[in-house]
């Protein structure tokens, strides 16, 4: 009984001294990391919001890693350009923030891609989630959703929308919009809000879905205007604007979310300690504020929880894309 007794215990030990070393192994890869300068991609233009939320961390972050932090803006392909960067990446020092488009919606409106973003892509860290307002050009004869949707109809197809990108949630969403709607439009993507909204206010495009901010400096210029958000609930920032489904339109309802990734190779610790340093940076007030006047929401969170929400979203629009039957190559 006696030598059982000891056999246990020394089993229980050497399971002790495994687990130790296994969290002995995970703190080292912490404090290993990063021995070099970390990349981080950005799979839009400069001046996009993707770019504006890792502008506001580079500096912070790499005060707290000791390395410098070089962001490379890599536009293109809806994204999937810079997240296939990312993908590839051997170093285990590059990392990326991607969006919905090209971390969710890619496999159902290509083909082929050139990564699949379950697989060979590492959900790391939610940064922030906002929704879109419906936009449209000023001389567009419409003060409502409904008005416009009225106008549009007459219009006989000869419009255009324009979105950050060919797979966003604005590109979606408005394809969404369209159909229940019923009407029709031609897509005019580019890379980022920026060009998208300067395309509705000179006329280039009649109509957008983008977050506020984009917009405003048009709005308040008369170059456009604002209708509706596609939050289930009007934003506090937002307070006048009525939600799609005040407006008739239950189903367009989407948010626009982003946030860091890194090669499937990068190690667990190392997510994890990304995870939880840019947690803490979206609690700082500077950058806070810096995000709320981008209307941006900050959110953060652990590795894990960000694959469920990508997972959740993908099962979520799966079926929606398919239904509206958009393809993008």
């Amino acid at each position: 009984m006696k030598h059982t007794r000891r056999r246990v215990l020394a089993h229980v030990c050497l399971a002790a001294a495994a687990a130790g070393g296994l969290w002995s192994a995970a703190a080292h890869a912490q404090a290993a990391w990063p021995s070099r300068p970390v990349k981080i991609v950005v799979p839009t233009g400069p001046g996009s919001s993707l770019d504006l939320i890792v502008r506001a961390m580079s500096d912070k972050l790499a005060a707290r890693w000791g390395q410098p932090v070089v962001i490379e803006n890599r536009a293109g392909a809806g994204g999937m350009l810079g997240m296939d960067l990312v993908a590839k990446a051997t170093d285990g020092h590059t990392l990326g923030i991607g969006f919905n488009g090209p971390l969710a919606y890619a496999p159902f409106l290509y083909a082929k891609t050139p990564y699949d973003p379950a697989k060979d892509l590492k959900a790391i860290v939610m940064t922030t989630s906002q929704p879109n307002v419906l936009a449209i050009n000023a001389d567009v004869p419409a003060r409502t959703v409904g008005e416009f949707v009225a106008w549009a109809r007459a219009q006989g197809g000869k419009l255009n929308f324009s979105s950050l990108g060919n797979g966003s949630s604005a590109h979606l969403t408005m394809e969404l919009f369209l159909a229940e709607a019923g009407i029709q439009a031609t897509h005019v993507p580019f890379n980022g809000s920026p060009p998208a909204a300067m395309a509705v206010a000179q006329g280039e495009a009649q109509m957008t879905f983008m977050v506020a901010p984009a917009m405003l400096p048009h709005v308040s210029n008369n170059k456009a205007r604002l209708l509706a958000v596609t939050s289930a609930q009007r934003p506090d920032s937002l307070k006048s604007l009525p939600t799609m489904a005040e407006a008739g339109f239950p189903n367009v309802e989407a948010v626009g979310w982003n946030g860091l990734v890194g090669p499937a190779s990068l190690p667990d610790a190392v997510a994890q300690r990304v995870a939880s340093d840019v947690t803490e940076l979206l609690k700082d007030a500077a950058v806070r504020q810096l995000l709320d006047n981008a209307g941006l929401t900050a959110v953060g969170g652990r590795p894990e929880e960000f694959r469920r929400f990508i997972d959740a979203d993908v099962r979520r629009w799966g079926p929606v894309i398919t239904r509206l039957g958009v393809k993008l190559g």
